[in-house]
């Protein structure tokens, strides 16, 4: 029998330590599976322009060490309000939302959804993630890990009769996604009716609300081109509304996860983020206008002169709004100044 030699030993010991190095590295190298729930069906603007692509290049950049299940449509159970607790108690891992389906509970992110006080979406956009850095991730947000903020393009009116003019709106019962909004549409004259955009379709085709108000992007999946004929944009510098968005991770999930993960969500979250989210979600308003422009529907244009009148019908919103605030201790006038000079700054650049 020959004597086993020396060389081979130590080529057997290495052997076996790259395996050990091996099997170490491949603990090392975590793998983590997310669960991404929202309230949109997949072929909706956002999910298939916004979140799948931010998604897929998280997945990418970390090496297909992060999965990211996407569940649409409320899939995994709940109501829409019912998100933002579900990405704090950990039920999901994130979840795309609106703060304001929780009325008073983010009441620092209303100040966006304030009349008149968008000019465009990526700007405005950009202006949500600083004032958020500022007041709200600490306060607000503290309960979770905030992946990025944005707001949607020119909100606007979709109506089964036409609203041409301030008076035309006076007794309408017009769905709102917001308590802001809902304000607002009370002080114009309207009859507001808050509840989830996923219920629009429904509540139009059984005559529960004579319009909506909703951005031209989320049109299409809503088949609210077919379900009225008539659609009242406004000109000028400003939109008549928009409304805020947060994308929000548990964030025990977030700090469980070893540091290069961290690192790739870190770079694609943010103020980059945000802008490309706003903007994006704007972008899809054309193609979407172009359905109901196609069908024959009726598009009612406010000329920038007729808006001024919706504006100072509008005025006794920030009021209202700057002194709800003080009962809450915070400073509204404030928000407001400082959400003006950065869509100015944003919107200038």
């Amino acid at each position: 029998m020959k004597p086993f030699s020396v060389r081979k030993l130590a080529l057997a010991a290495a052997v076996a330590a790259t395996g050990l190095i091996g099997a170490t590295a491949s603990s090392w190298a975590q793998e983590v599976t997310l669960r991404l729930h929202q309230f949109l069906p997949p072929q909706a603007n956002v999910p298939k322009l916004v979140l799948d692509p931010w998604a897929d290049k998280v997945e990418q950049e970390s090496g297909g060490r992060i999965k990211i299940e996407r569940y649409p449509a409320m899939q995994l159970g709940g109501t829409p309000p019912q998100l933002y607790d579900q990405a704090r108690d950990g039920i999901v891992d994130i979840v795309w939302t609106l703060p304001g389906s929780n009325p008073g509970r983010f009441p620092s992110t209303e100040v966006f959804e304030l009349p008149f006080m968008m000019t465009n979406a990526e700007a405005t956009s950009r202006a949500y993630w600083d004032l958020f850095e500022k007041h709200m991730k600490d306060t607000e947000f503290k309960d979770t890990h905030v992946l990025g903020v944005w707001v949607h393009g020119p909100g606007m009116l979709h109506s089964k009769e036409p609203i041409e003019k301030l008076d035309d709106l006076k007794g309408m019962k017009i769905r709102a996604p917001t308590r802001i909004i809902n304000s607002l549409l009370g002080q114009l004259g309207a009859t507001p009716v808050g509840m989830p955009v996923p219920q629009i379709t429904e509540a139009l085709s059984k005559g529960v609300i004579d319009g909506c108000v909703i951005p031209w992007e989320v049109t299409p999946a809503l088949k609210v081109p077919e379900l009225v004929s008539n659609h009242t944009e406004f000109g000028g510098d400003h939109a008549l509304y928009t409304t805020t968005f947060v994308l929000a991770m548990n964030k025990a999930k977030y700090d469980s996860l070893p540091d290069d993960l961290k690192k790739v969500l870190d770079d694609n979250s943010g103020q980059e983020f945000a802008a490309f989210a706003g903007s994006t979600q704007a972008g899809a308003d054309v193609p979407s206008r172009k359905i109901a422009v196609d069908r024959g529907n009726n598009i009612i244009e406010i000329s920038a002169e007729d808006t001024e009148t919706w504006k100072e019908a509008a005025a006794p919103v920030y009021e209202q709004w700057v002194t709800e605030m003080k009962d809450k201790g915070i400073d509204g006038q404030m928000l407001i100044d400082e959400a003006r000079a950065l869509i100015d700054k944003y919107t200038s650049q």
